[in-house]
């Protein structure tokens, strides 16, 4: 009761609806140190649904303790501002014009290195859109922003920039890097085949630039609970 505040109690009893949602937000909230405004950013944004939804999740009464590194499969954006229309160039301008929010969407443990960052390989120069260092998982981790749909070959793009960062610009104490594709969409079938034989430490992720129906997401976490109580035991 006295690691939060009274406040974002009452936030959480509000605004979640089940015990493990709340449970969820209690833990998450402890964890991270949400204000009032970050706490109620991410229910309106549907954060829980989001999070168990994707394919790398805990158990709520897991997060307190754990250092996972939380990557969603989906992210929401609202914050950006964009218009119908905007370029690559729109995007990680307006993202690094909002870092504290969208490191907020990504998650605290993610430092901002730069953007743009550049490697060099022989005698050409390649530019990362955006390079974070993640204090959990002690590793680089780069972000290639797409405004379209996920295509297969984005992936040997992104194993071209982590080989590069591995080989010169990782520390010696640190992991090897991550790579996350953030596209405007992405088929998971798609995904699932250009990822088949990929070595690389690489997710794809989609976002969206309004916030996600939450009833939609419950629906759709409804569903994914439902298939897993109905797969036999092994």
């Amino acid at each position: 009761m006295t690691q939060i505040s009274w406040t974002n109690h009452l936030l959480i009893l509000s605004g979640a609806k089940t015990i493990e949602e709340k449970e969820f937000y209690i833990a998450l909230c402890i964890k991270e140190k949400y204000s009032k405004r970050e706490l109620e950013r991410q229910i309106d944004s549907a954060y829980y649904q989001r999070y168990m939804l994707s394919s790398q999740t805990l158990a709520p009464a897991e997060i307190l303790h754990s250092d996972d590194s939380r990557f969603l499969d989906s992210y929401v954006l609202e914050f950006l501002d964009l218009p119908d229309k905007y370029s690559e160039h729109d995007l990680k301008k307006a993202i690094v014009q909002n870092l504290k929010k969208f490191v907020l969407e990504i998650s605290r443990d993610f430092t901002f290195v730069d953007d743009e960052y550049r490697v060099q390989v022989g005698n050409s120069d390649f530019y990362i859109d955006l390079l974070f260092f993640h204090r959990g998982l002690s590793c680089l981790v780069a972000f290639e922003l797409k405004i379209d749909k996920f295509q297969p070959e984005y992936i040997s793009k992104m194993n071209f920039y982590l080989e590069a960062l591995d080989r010169e610009h990782k520390k010696p104490n640190e992991n090897p890097s991550i790579g996350v594709i953030l596209c405007a969409s992405k088929e998971d079938e798609v995904v699932e085949f250009a990822m088949s034989r990929n070595l690389s430490p690489t997710m794809v992720a989609d976002y969206s630039l309004k916030l996600i129906d939450k009833k939609l997401l419950e629906q759709k976490l409804r569903e994914f609970k439902g298939l897993l109580l109905s797969e036999p035991e092994k």
